[in-house]
Formats: C-alpha cells, structure tokens, sequence
C-alpha cells in the first residue's frame, strides 16, 4: 500500500500537472486497468510496457512511464483479486485523496 502510495504522490507531481487531478487521476486509473488486463491476458511482468503500447493506449504517451511503476503492485496481487476486484477504481479513489 506504501508503494501505491508513493506512485500516485509521483505522478500527481508537476510533470503531469498540464492535465486536472481528475483528469490525471482517470488516466493513472486507465493505466491500472491496462496493466490488470495485462496480468488477466497472462502477459509477463517484463512485457508488460510492449503488450500496452501495441493496444495504442488513449492517454497521453507521458502515462506510459508509469506503467514500470505500477505493473509490480498489480503482478504482486493474487490472481483473485486480479479477475475480481476493480483495481483502476481504488487506485483513482487513492489517487484523488492525494
């Protein structure tokens, strides 16, 4: 959760700063979402970041770094949780607490 934590407070940061908190938060989500899709699809850990670009993601390509920062909270989540739980929702709950 630590982890989480501190990946929203970074991306929240100044670099991202063009965009509202909503909206920079919605897209954090969409990342999230991609990666648990990622994860749900079987793809390794390693490929995720090439798997989500070939998807021609709809959010701004600075997102895309954020995806070797949030793939390991994802892939440390058990595979219940992965088809059950709604991953991008808590983490724009999260994000917007920041």
């Amino acid at each position: 959760m630590i982890r989480l934590t501190l990946v929203a407070a970074l991306l929240a940061s100044p670099a991202l700063a063009a965009d509202s908190k909503e909206q920079s938060c919605a897209y954090q989500a969409q990342v999230v979402a991609a990666i648990q899709q990622a994860r749900l699809d079987r793809v390794k850990e390693r490929d995720v970041p090439k798997a989500i670009a070939a998807t021609d993601p709809e959010w701004p390509e600075n997102y895309n770094n954020a995806i070797p920062l949030i793939a390991p909270w994802v892939y440390e989540q058990k595979m219940q949780v992965i088809r059950n739980e709604d991953l991008s929702a808590a983490w724009n709950e999260l994000c917007l607490q920041q």
